[in-house]
């Protein structure tokens, strides 16, 4: 069992990929499931303000904070090698900034970056429209599987 500030490390952990692979989950099974049964140019208009206001400062906390703490566990396990823990810590820390952070990068905000330049109810915004609707909801399950499994690898630290 991991002891030290591994415990509180680990238990951060836990609460901060289980809270965004909530975040994540809740996208995929409901918001984008309405949205994909909107007409294209209202689930364009409205997945686009959706993006804008997910700038907020609160959510960029949580999503950079959780991504800023999995770096720190993985650096501290790696300097201080503890005894017990060493590879859920690190498993868990790869999981989160791989499959939640990095897909995040590079597929979910690209995607995002290519809506927001469509206008709404035009042809081309309701050509794109069920593209992006399948290729982001299937990277946002990536980034669903990928938080939940960064929990319960920092949990299993934790046992």
């Amino acid at each position: 069992m991991i002891d030290g500030p591994y415990v509180v490390l680990a238990a951060l952990g836990v609460l901060g990929a289980g809270l965004m692979a909530g975040v994540f989950c809740a996208f995929s099974a409901l918001v984008m499931r309405a949205l994909k049964a909107l007409p294209p140019a209202q689930g364009v208009a409205a997945m686009n303000a959706i993006n804008s206001s997910a700038m907020t400062p609160a959510f960029m906390l949580v999503f950079l904070g959780v991504a800023a703490l999995c770096a720190v566990i993985a650096v501290v396990t790696f300097v201080l090698w503890p005894d017990d823990g060493t590879v859920e810590l690190l498993l868990g820390s790869a999981l989160y900034l791989a499959g939640s952070f990095g897909v995040t990068v590079v597929a979910n905000v690209p995607r995002n970056e290519q809506l927001m330049k469509l206008e709404a109810g035009t042809p081309e915004a309701a050509a794109y429209w069920p593209v992006y609707v399948r290729e982001w909801t299937m990277w946002n399950h990536v980034r669903t599987v990928a938080s939940a499994a960064a929990a319960v690898v920092y949990l299993l630290a934790l046992t």
